[in-house]
């Protein structure tokens, strides 16, 4: 056998090793019932905590977790007190991030500054919200400061309420960026319908654990619930930076 296919066999055998032991960290109790019960999980998730006997796993968005026999999942926090992290959030960013980077902006409705983009926002937003409103006022605040807002629908009385049907309006209206503005300003909005991402839309912020709006995600996949003023905004996301 010449070296290169030793070399070759030797990766092959180790990579093979390695998934295989990866495999074996996951108890079958734990797979059995997964696969069982929470249909559509992401498999590759499954990964053991700092806490003895109790596993991480990722469905639908969130970070669940489940116990070795497989009995118990649990819907929750794990905060390091020692290290003051909370490790549920950092798995939960990571997470997030990855739905958000996926959609597609095409779908959006964004507010982008003239000159150069430092920062981009999402926010999970309702036309007849009063805190969306606040924050939409100052929009003009943070694209001077370079701050994109990319505005997903968040309509909280969900389907057939005047606010999902005057998000469908705005939507399909020629000039989007107008008719919303004058949505959450409490004006008219001539009604239009058309194939829109609105349902879709709120079905994504549920599943990454939207409650209320507007609810913020940060390019680092951080969610900040609820109005947060521009002024302190931007020094959050510089800081970040």
């Amino acid at each position: 056998m010449n070296k290169t296919l030793l070399k070759s066999s030797l990766f092959s055998f180790a990579l093979m090793f390695f998934f295989n032991a990866l495999a074996e960290d996951v108890p079958a109790a734990i797979k059995s019932r997964l696969d069982a019960t929470v249909p559509g999980y992401d498999s590759s998730s499954v990964k053991a905590t700092p806490l003895p006997g109790l596993y991480e796993f990722i469905a639908d968005g969130r970070v669940l977790y489940i116990s070795t026999d497989g009995r118990y999942i649990v819907s929750g926090n794990i905060i390091d007190m020692q290290n003051k992290q909370n490790l549920t959030e950092q798995t939960q960013r990571q997470v997030t991030k990855k739905i958000i980077d996926a959609y597609d902006e095409k779908k959006m409705i964004v507010f982008a500054p003239k000159g150069k983009t430092n920062h981009t926002i999402t926010v999970f937003t309702d036309v007849d919200c009063p805190y969306c409103s606040m924050l939409h006022k100052e929009v003009p605040k943070l694209n001077e400061a370079g701050i994109a807002v990319r505005y997903m629908m968040y309509p909280r009385a969900g389907a057939g309420s005047p606010t999902f049907t005057k998000s469908v309006s705005a939507w399909c209206n020629d000039d989007q960026k107008k008719a919303i503005t004058v949505a959450k300003e409490g004006g008219a909005v001539e009604p239009k319908t058309c194939e829109n991402p609105v349902q879709e839309q709120f079905d994504l912020g549920q599943s990454i654990g939207v409650t209320g709006t507007p609810t913020l995600v940060l390019e680092s996949g951080k969610v900040l619930p609820g109005y947060v003023p521009a002024a302190q905004l931007i020094d959050l996301l510089d800081g970040q930076a």
